[in-house]
């Protein structure tokens, strides 16, 4: 008896009728293509960063929490550490805002859960920046 090609392994289905050796090409893009890793020293550099950022992001949740800091002042111009943090997570570090407290004040001010401090609007910012400038946090 002679030798038979394989057949398709259950990890590579077949599509049906006939199939060239090679990689299976969908849309004139190689499914096997693939973005360039990167190089250890641009990991390395990344990680640097980023564990820089959640530092910084740390210990202004700290002054926020301690009251070292007003958070209209992070609001109105927000340092490039909480530019990516969610607004919703800022809020819950300010003292006797809760996640319920929160969510109610970001519906209030028509703010999604997942928008960044650098995400928002004018109206989005000027609207949590009145609400905290006259004392409003605890409705």
């Amino acid at each position: 008896m002679s030798s038979l090609p394989a057949e398709p392994s259950e990890a590579e289905p077949s599509l049906g009728g006939t199939e060239s050796p090679g990689p299976k090409v969908t849309s004139g893009h190689s499914a096997d293509a693939r973005v360039p890793g990167r190089s250890r020293e641009q990991r390395l550099r990344a990680l640097r960063l980023a564990n820089e950022i959640r530092s910084a992001r740390a210990q202004l949740k700290k002054d926020l929490a301690s009251g070292k800091i007003e958070l209209a002042q992070v609001l109105a111009r927000p340092p490039e550490c909480v530019r990516t943090a969610r607004v919703r997570d800022v809020l819950l570090a300010f003292p006797k805002i809760g996640s319920v407290k929160a969510g109610r004040i970001l519906a209030d001010c028509g703010i999604a859960h997942s928008k960044t401090l650098g995400g928002l609007t004018e109206r989005q910012r000027t609207e949590l920046l009145n609400r905290f400038r006259r004392g409003g946090q605890d409705k």
